[in-house]
C-alpha cells in the first residue's frame, strides 16, 4: 500500500499505525487504544441468526487488554448454535486483528473488533460459518492456484412516514436524487461508516423500487462494494448491515434487507460478483472474450444454483421475490448484460474506445488497461442469506466447474442473449430448468448435491443436514399457490420475516 493510500484511507487505525489493516499487530491495536483514548472493546461474532453478537470489555490496564487481546474469552456457544449442546457448549472467540475499527455510535470511545470460534481443544470450530468459508477459499486456491474474489450488492428498503412534497414515482426510483429520494443522506452516511469500518464500498444509489401505502413511504436503496478477498466481502457485509440497522435507529425509521416488502414492488436482492486472480491478473477474461476458465465457474454455479438457495434464499418471502418480470431470476440460465438470468455477465470496460478522451476534449491519452474489473455476477440471493455459508457455497460451486469434464458444453448449452420472459421465446424458457420454489423444495436441492460441498471436507455433513431440517419446518411447499390473492396472508407473511437475517 502506497503512502498515498495509507493517507487517504477512511479507516483511522490505517492512518495511525499507517499500514494495511491486513497487517495489523496486537501492539499496533494497543498503541492506537493507549494513544486515542480507548476506554471500551467489543468483541463482535456473527451467530447462527446472522446477527453480529457483542461481548463488551472496559480496559482496566495494559496487562488486562494485552490478555484479552491474545487469549480472547469463552462464551456459551449453545445459546450462539443450535447445534451445540448445552453439556458441552463452551467455546472461546479470539479476535482478528485486521478486523478492528472504531465504533461509531459509542458516546464512550470504543473499539470493535470481529472473532472467530474456536473449540475447547483452541482448533477452529468446524461448523463455524466463517469457517467453513475460510476452508472453501484455501481449498480452492490449492486445487486451482487462485484467489476467488467477491464483491456484494446490499439492497434494502427505507420504511418512514409518508412525505408529501416531491413523492416518488411509483417502481421508478433508479439513481433518483434528493429531494425526490428522501434517504439518501442516510445512505450518504452509511456509506462513510462503512468506510471507516474498513468496508471498500464502489458507490450507493437509489434503486427502482418507490413507493407509498396509506401514510407509509417505501424507498429502496444500494450499497455496492469493490472486489476482495471472498472472506473479507462478507465481512464486510456483516458490517454494513450493522451500520444501516444503527442509522435506522438513529434516524427513526425501519430498515428492511427482506427479499419482499410487498407484492407487485421490487423485492431486495443481494447480488455477489466474482472474479478469479491468478498472480495479480483477473483470468475471467482472454483476448477481450469472456474466458474458459470463467465460462467453466459459471457452468458451476449453474449447476449447482438450485442447492445455493439454502444458504442465499432461506426464508419464505424468498420465493416470493423470485418471480418474472421483477428483474429477479426464476430460470438457470446465464447470459451478457442480461437481468432475466441467472448469472449475468455485466459490461467489463473491454470497449476499445477510449471514452474519458471522448467526454474530455483535450485530455492527455489515457493508455490505462481495465480489462481487470471484469465479474460474473450470481443474481439469486437475497438479504435472508447467510453469508459466510452463501460466499462459501459460491467458491465451492466455481471449484466444481473448474473440475466438471462436461462445464465448457454446459455453459454453452444454458447461455441465452434474449430477454427470456418475453413472449416469442417462452419455448427456451420452458426448456430451462427452473430455481426451487420454495424452502422446502430449496432443501431437497441442497440433500441432491451434498456431495459437493462435503467434498474434501468443506461443510461438515451435520451442518448441511441442519439447515435442509431448518428449511423443511418452514412447510411452505405450493406456498404462492396457496397465498394467490390473499393479500391479508402476504401481508401477514412479509411482516414475519421483515428482519430477516
Amino acid at each position: 500500500m502506497h503512502q498515498s493510500d495509507i493517507k487517504l484511507n477512511p479507516n483511522e487505525l490505517v492512518r495511525f499505525v499507517k499500514k494495511p489493516a491486513n497487517r495489523f499487530t496486537r501492539d499496533d491495536i494497543v498503541r492506537y487504544i493507549e494513544e486515542n483514548g480507548i476506554e471500551m472493546l467489543n468483541f463482535r461474532y456473527v451467530a447462527e441468526d446472522g446477527k453480529l453478537k457483542t461481548l463488551n470489555f472496559v480496559i482496566s490496564g495494559k496487562e488486562h487488554l494485552e490478555t484479552v487481546l491474545t487469549q480472547g474469552e469463552r462464551v456459551d456457544g449453545s445459546s450462539l448454535f443450535s447445534f451445540i449442546e448445552a453439556g458441552s457448549s463452551d467455546l472461546y472467540v479470539v479476535p482478528r486483528y485486521r478486523t478492528a475499527f472504531v465504533n461509531p455510535f459509542t458516546d464512550v470511545p470504543t473499539l470493535d473488533i470481529l472473532c472467530s470460534f474456536y473449540n475447547s481443544e483452541g482448533l477452529p470450530l468446524e461448523s463455524d460459518p466463517r469457517y467453513i468459508l475460510s476452508k472453501a477459499h484455501s481449498d480452492f486456491t490449492a486445487r486451482t492456484g487462485c484467489k476467488f474474489l467477491a464483491l456484494g450488492e446490499l439492497e434494502y428498503y427505507v420504511n418512514s412516514p409518508r412525505h408529501d412534497f416531491f413523492p416518488p414515482v411509483d417502481q421508478k426510483g433508479y439513481h433518483a436524487s434528493e429531494p425526490y429520494a428522501k434517504f439518501e443522506k442516510l445512505r450518504s452516511e452509511a456509506l462513510l461508516l462503512i468506510a471507516k469500518a474498513g468496508g471498500r464500498t464502489k458507490y450507493g444509489h437509489a434503486e427502482v423500487g418507490s413507493f407509498t401505502r396509506d401514510n407509509e413511504l417505501f424507498e429502496q436503496h444500494e450499497i455496492e462494494f469493490l472486489p476482495c478477498d471472498v472472506e473479507d466481502a462478507a465481512d464486510q457485509l456483516i458490517i454494513a448491515k450493522w451500520i444501516l440497522r444503527m442509522l435506522a435507529f438513529k434516524y427513526g425509521v425501519e430498515i428492511s434487507f427482506a427479499p419482499k416488502i410487498t407484492v407487485g414492488k421490487a423485492g431486495s436482492g443481494m447480488h455477489v460478483h466474482a472474479m478469479l486472480e491468478k498472480e495479480g491478473v483477473n483470468l475471467m477474461t482472454q483476448n477481450g472474450v469472456l474466458s474458459d476458465t470463467a465460462r467453466r465457474m459459471v457452468a458451476g454455479w449453474l449447476d449447482c444454483a438450485s442447492a445455493l438457495t439454502a444458504f442465499g434464499n432461506t426464508i419464505p418471502t424468498s420465493y416470493l421475490r423470485l418471480v418474472p418480470h421483477q428483474e429477479a431470476p426464476t430460470s438457470i440460465c446465464w447470459g451478457d448484460r442480461n437481468r432475466s438470468v441467472l448469472v449475468r455477465v455485466p459490461l467489463g470496460w473491454l470497449g476499445k474506445n477510449n471514452m474519458i478522451n471522448d467526454a474530455n476534449p483535450g485530455e492527455k491519452i489515457n493508455t490505462a488497461d481495465y480489462g481487470g474489473k471484469q465479474t460474473v455476477e450470481f443474481r439469486s440471493p437475497d438479504g435472508s442469506a447467510d453469508i459466510y455459508l452463501l460466499m462459501a457455497g459460491l467458491v465451492v460451486a466455481a471449484r466444481h466447474g473448474l473440475e466438471m469434464e462436461n462445464a465448457l458444453k454446459l455453459a454453452e448449452d444454458l447461455y441465452v442473449d434474449v430477454n427470456i420472459f418475453r413472449d416469442e421465446h417462452m419455448e427456451r424458457l420452458a426448456g430451462l430448468e427452473k430455481l426451487p420454489a420454495s424452502c422446502w423444495d430449496s432443501a431437497s436441492a441442497l440433500e441432491a448435491k451434498m456431495s459437493v460441498f462435503e467434498k474434501n471436507g468443506v461443510f461438515p455433513p451435520g451442518v448441511l443436514r441442519n439447515i435442509a431440517e431448518r428449511l423443511r419446518a418452514y412447510d411452505d411447499r405450493n406456498l404462492s399457490e396457496r397465498l394467490y390473492g390473499n393479500n391479508e396472508a402476504i401481508r401477514e407473511l412479509v411482516l414475519r420475516y421483515i428482519h430477516c437475517m
